[in-house]
């Protein structure tokens, strides 16, 4: 759930919210926000460095998307790329990375750290791209929490993909969404249901959608996955490790020792050229 709100303090709520509603929450709350969430986390996501999640793994040692000797010369689309940390790492390994964002304020703080990757406006699920553009596609917590239809973005990201593509992507752990979103001890205990659906949205006094979050069942993202035209590689779970002592809203050491917070879906596209 979002952490950086300003001015006045919207309602909380769960409500339905659809595809375009969710879009446009999205894109406002990221350029109000992008200075702040860049200025309170800048620091731990670096300026090149490529890290899944709050528990701070990170791509050079996990090798999600492949060896990184093996990146050299590929076309790798990061879609939620905020600043575009991870594809100046990707660009540091030989790739040709292009960072996708729906935010202009986030890409504005991409052309503030420099570095040269190719900066790319727009929504996840229209992605302005030719068939068969890219090696492999990634995104940290990017996107896919956010839309009203991951089936869409993910249909897309195949789409743009070569046969045998990598999808990589990270989103809060679906178990979380039982729990408090707190840090402390008063997020140890069950307080929804896990089959709850319905999303998450904060709103401003006219009703209208500043934020949207979607929960969605472990069992729902493998297969939206398959829907979308996937095969589940790998689901990983990063457990916390002992020198990570930050809070990141609800993820804390405390929380990060007794349940997952991040789920990571290693997807690839099959070799057919058909949807």
């Amino acid at each position: 759930m979002s952490q950086e709100i300003y001015g006045s303090e919207p309602e909380a709520t769960r409500r339905n919210a659809g595809a375009a509603e969710s879009s446009r929450a999205s894109r406002g709350w990221w350029d109000r926000n992008a200075d702040e969430y860049q200025s309170d986390h800048g620091t731990f996501l670096g300026d090149d460095r490529f890290v899944w999640g709050p528990e701070g793994l990170d791509e050079a040692e996990a090798a999600l998307l492949g060896p990184a000797a093996g990146l050299k010369g590929l076309d790798v689309l990061e879609i939620g790329a905020g600043a575009a940390q991870c594809s100046r790492w990707l660009a540091a390994q030989g790739a040709r990375p292009v960072a996708l964002d729906l935010s202009h304020r986030q890409l504005q703080h991409a052309l503030r750290i420099g570095g040269g990757v190719p900066l790319v406006e727009a929504d996840a699920g229209r992605l302005p791209f030719r068939d068969g553009s890219f090696d492999l596609a990634c995104s940290a917590y990017g996107a896919v929490p956010f839309v009203a239809d991951p089936v869409q973005v993910f249909r897309e990201v195949r789409r743009v993909l070569r046969p045998g593509g990598r999808w990589v992507f990270s989103v809060t752990h679906p178990i979380r969404w039982a729990f408090p979103d707190e840090p402390g001890p008063e997020g140890l205990s069950v307080a929804a249901s896990y089959f709850d659906r319905v999303p998450y949205v904060e709103q401003d006094e006219h009703g209208e959608a500043v934020y949207v979050e979607h929960h969605r069942t472990l069992g729902d993202r493998v297969r939206d996955v398959v829907a979308g035209g996937f095969r589940l590689v790998d689901l990983v779970e990063p457990e916390w490790p002992d020198w990570n002592d930050q809070e990141w809203g609800g993820w804390s050491p405390l929380r990060g020792h007794l349940i997952p917070g991040t789920a990571i879906f290693v997807c690839e596209r099959d070799g057919r050229d058909g949807a």
